[in-house]
């Protein structure tokens, strides 16, 4: 019995993980549209600021990458 809620909790933070998931697509999304909201006013400047736009994104990326390991984590660890 303790084993069957305890294997449902797990799935349920592992549903919430997925959250981070999401939330790291949308930052991506954000970050994107920045820089392209940002070189649209102001294109000569636009080259010198790609680097920070990868180095965003790849933060972006990685808080998801960590989200899904949870998720994994809970799901089959537990």
């Amino acid at each position: 019995m303790t084993g069957d809620i305890a294997q449902m909790a797990a799935y349920i933070g592992a549903g919430f993980a997925c959250f981070g998931m999401g939330l790291a697509a949308i930052g991506v999304g954000n970050i994107i549209g920045s820089f392209l909201s940002a070189a649209l006013v102001n294109p000569a400047k636009s080259a010198a600021q790609i680097s920070n736009m990868f180095v965003g994104i790849a933060f972006a990326e990685a808080l998801g990458i960590f989200a899904f390991l949870v998720a994994l984590l809970l799901m089959f660890a537990v």
